[in-house]
C-alpha cells in the first residue's frame, strides 16, 4: 500500500517492452532498418502518451523521469531577474529546484497552504508582479493526494502574463486528464508511477513555449532533450498510458475509491484520536493519509513492514530525514502530529482481501506503540 512510491510493471507493459531489449535494439536516431524499427515504437509511444493527456504528440518531450521533468519545467524557462511562484507543498525536485534557481537570482516566493492542504487562488494572485515569469502548482499532492484547483490558478498566472507549470507526477493514470481544460502550459509525469518502468518520464510542452534544454548534445527530443532515448522504457510508459486511458474510461477509479474509503474508515473506526490530514477535500483515489496521535510514523511502518505490509511515513524521495513532512506542516500541523501521519496509497491490483489485512494489522500495530509511549492513557482509547 506504498504505491505513490512506485508501482510494479504490468505484464502487458513488460511484454510490449521485451522485444527493445535484445531483437528490435536499434537506436533510434540511426537511419539503417532497426534504428527506423526504433523510431516508429518511440513516436507510437509518444501519440499514446498524447492520447493519455489530450495534447499533441509535438508536444511531448520524454525525460529520465518526474525529477527531471520538473527541473527541465524550472530551468528551461526561468532566467535572472524572473519571479517564479511555486505552494510550500511541492515535491522536492520543484522545492529544490527553487532554493538553487534562487541562488542564481531569480525571485521566488512560496505561497502558503490551507489545512485542508489546497493552494487558494487569493493567496496566489496576491503573490504575482510584473516579473512573474513562471507558476508551478502541483496537480495531485504525492503525500495527502488533495488535489489543487489548477484551472483557476493557471487562469490566473495567464492574466498576468506568466506561464504555468504543474507536476503532475501522482495525478496521470488516476485522473482523466485534459491538458487543454487544465489550462497548463507545461506538464510533468513518471512512468514508474503508472505501471511503468523506473527511468522514463514526460515533460507536455504547450506548442509556442520556448524551452531551453538543461543538457547539451543531439538534437534528440526536438533539441530539448538531449540523449539517445530509452526507447524500451518509452515503449513501457506509451503502453502504460494506452492503459491507463481504458482504465480511467471504464471508470475504474470509482472502484479504487471505494476500496480507499474502506480501509480509511474501517482504521478510524477501530482507532482514537487518529484523524485524515486534507479531510474535505478532493483526493485521488487511491490515496489517504491518516494521523495516529501518541505514535510515531516511523515505528508504526516497521511495525507494519514486520507483518508484511508496505506503508510510508511520507515521501519515498525523503526518506531518511529528521524533518517532519514539510507538506504537513505546511497545512499547519504541529510537528508532532506531522511525525505521527503516515501515507496508505493503493494501486490498481490492490484487493478487498489485503485491506482487510490491513484493517486487522493497523489497530493491533497502533495500539501495541501506543503502550509504549508516555504521553498515552488507556482513557483515550475510544475512537471519536
Amino acid at each position: 500500500m506504498d504505491a505513490n512510491a512506485t508501482t510494479p510493471v504490468l505484464p502487458q507493459v513488460l511484454e510490449a517492452m521485451r522485444p527493445f531489449w535484445m531483437e528490435a535494439f536499434g537506436n533510434a536516431s540511426s537511419i539503417h532498418q532497426p534504428g527506423q524499427q526504433a523510431r516508429a515504437a518511440v513516436e507510437r509511444s509518444r501519440e499514446s502518451v498524447a492520447g493519455l493527456l489530450g495534447c499533441r504528440a509535438a508536444e511531448v518531450v520524454f525525460t529520465s523521469g518526474g525529477t527531471e521533468s520538473d527541473n527541465l519545467a524550472l530551468f528551461g524557462v526561468l532566467e535572472p531577474g524572473d519571479h517564479l511562484i511555486t505552494s510550500s507543498m511541492e515535491h522536492s525536485a520543484i522545492l529544490h529546484a527553487a532554493q538553487a534557481l534562487a541562488g542564481r537570482g531569480v525571485e521566488v516566493t512560496f505561497i502558503p497552504a490551507t489545512p485542508q492542504g489546497l493552494v487558494e487562488p487569493s493567496a496566489l494572485e496576491a503573490a504575482l508582479g510584473p516579473n512573474t515569469r513562471l507558476v508551478s502548482v502541483m496537480l495531485a499532492n504525492n503525500e495527502t493526494g488533495v488535489i489543487q484547483p489548477i484551472r483557476e490558478l493557471a487562469d490566473l498566472a495567464h492574466a498576468a502574463g506568466a506561464l504555468f507549470h504543474t507536476d503532475a507526477v501522482q495525478a496521470v493514470g488516476k485522473l482523466a486528464i485534459e491538458v487543454k481544460a487544465l489550462g497548463c502550459d507545461m506538464l510533468s509525469l513518471s512512468g514508474h508511477k503508472m505501471y511503468a518502468p523506473q527511468g522514463v518520464g514526460v515533460l507536455f510542452v504547450r506548442r509556442n513555449v520556448r524551452l531551453r534544454s538543461m543538457f547539451f548534445g543531439g538534437n534528440h527530443e526536438r533539441g530539448r532533450r538531449p540523449g539517445t532515448e530509452n526507447v524500451a522504457g518509452i515503449v513501457g510508459l506509451g503502453k502504460a498510458a494506452e492503459m491507463a486511458r481504458d482504465w480511467l474510461a471504464k471508470g475504474e477509479q470509482q472502484s479504487l475509491a471505494a476500496l480507499r474509503d474502506r480501509l480509511e474508515q474501517g482504521i478510524l473506526a477501530q482507532v482514537a484520536q487518529a484523524g485524515v490530514n486534507g479531510e474535505g477535500s478532493a483526493r485521488v483515489a487511491n490515496t489517504c493519509n491518516l494521523f495516529f496521535d501518541h505514535v510515531e510514523a516511523e515505528a508504526l511502518v516497521i511495525a507494519l513492514d514486520l507483518k508484511g505490509l508496505a506503508v510510508s511515513g511520507g515521501s519515498a524521495c525523503q526518506s531518511g530525514a529528521t524533518e517532519p513532512s514539510h507538506v504537513l506542516t505546511a497545512m499547519g500541523l504541529s510537528p508532532a502530529r506531522a511525525r505521527a501521519s503516515m501515507r496508505f496509497s493503493l494501486s490498481r491490483l490492490t484487493t478487498g482481501d489485503e485491506v482487510d489485512c490491513a484493517l486487522a494489522l493497523v489497530p493491533a500495530a497502533v495500539e501495541r506503540l501506543r503502550k509504549l509511549s508516555p504521553t498515552w492513557s488507556n482513557a483515550d482509547a475510544v475512537p471519536t
